[in-house]
């Protein structure tokens, strides 16, 4: 970024929008990839440990919290474990983070070209724009998205042997459909959370930024990624675990790491047979491990962006002037 505080949608061309997003995604994805794995494992663990009797004769491992999640994982499966999944995410991270800032930014230009009295006011515009875009970005790599949970999900039993492999088993099980289930889950939940996410973060960057607390290496912009992200999260969190749950749904349900996983047929039917069997902290299991992956996935995406657009603008102006 500009060492200023112009807002995202004011800056670089659309290619250096795409460009910046893009490798934004592929680094935030690999720094935060085994918090991905122990949220999966979490949100798809039907039974609840303060209940006993649920936890009996259950097929597969019982996790118990965030880090004992990580150590039974390492145990179990080694370290690789912790990037299963890592190569549709990447791509998918990669894909996301080009569309996402993409389509931010023309979403805002269009916006702000609407004529007085009916003019926006900029949080309104940051905020349509935000959950336009990533209604966008997540409908383009939804098929991704899918892969990459039901790797996550995979445990010392490899439903999947690759990702050509996973794709022509789903094809040929599932059809086309198959590559989509708990899309209207995902769009439910990443219109407001990213909606809410960049209205946040535009908001809260002029303030970071002006921080008299000293903040290294321009990270003011990891700062107000960090907070934006915590409040968006949270609010939409319950969508994010029946988005799981529906993921993982199809022929192969019972071989994955949880075996248990109930048959799911839509969003509203999976967000009260959740409710109904496993209550409100049901909604909410791995929300602990989901808010220590966002924050720094959020704080590492906005810091690379900021750094990767600023390289690039910098570039620009020194051959301008040469």
């Amino acid at each position: 970024m500009s060492e200023g505080v112009a807002q995202l949608k004011h800056e670089g061309s659309q290619r250096q929008v795409v460009v910046a997003g893009a490798v934004a995604g592929l680094v935030s994805r690999f720094v935060i990839a085994p918090l991905d794995v122990i949220k999966i494992r979490l949100q798809l663990q039907i039974h609840s440990l303060s209940d006993p009797v649920s936890v009996r004769n259950v097929q597969g491992p019982v996790y118990k919290g965030t880090l004992g999640t990580l150590k039974q994982i390492l145990r179990e499966e080694g370290v690789t474990g912790l990037w299963k999944g890592n190569i549709p995410a990447e791509l998918m991270y990669l894909t996301y983070g080009g569309a996402q800032f993409s389509a931010y930014t023309y979403m805002s230009h269009w916006l702000e070209t609407i004529p007085p009295p009916y003019t926006l006011p900029s949080s309104v515009t940051n905020f349509l724009s935000g959950a336009s875009a990533g209604a966008a970005a997540t409908t383009a790599t939804y098929p991704l998205d899918l892969l990459r949970t039901r790797f996550a999900a995979q445990g010392k039993d490899r439903v999947y042997t690759s990702i050509i492999a996973s794709i022509k088993h789903i094809a040929q099980h599932e059809g086309p459909k198959g590559f989509f289930r708990g899309l209207g889950a995902g769009v439910s939940q990443i219109v407001p959370y990213m909606g809410l996410f960049f209205a946040s973060y535009e908001s809260l960057k002029p303030i970071t930024a002006s921080s008299p607390i000293p903040l290294p290496l321009g990270s003011s912009d990891a700062v107000a990624g960090v907070i934006a992200s915590v409040l968006s999260k949270t609010a939409v969190y319950p969508l994010d675990t029946t988005r799981k749950r529906l993921q993982v749904q199809g022929p192969m349900r019972d071989r994955y790491v949880h075996r248990n996983i109930p048959t799911y047929a839509g969003v509203i039917s999976t967000i009260a047979h959740i409710w109904k069997h496993e209550g409100r902290r049901g909604m909410y299991r791995g929300l602990t491990v989901s808010l220590l992956k966002a924050a720094p996935a959020s704080a590492v995406t906005m810091w690379t962006y900021e750094r990767a657009m600023g390289l690039m603008l910098a570039f620009d102006a020194k051959h301008k002037d040469d």
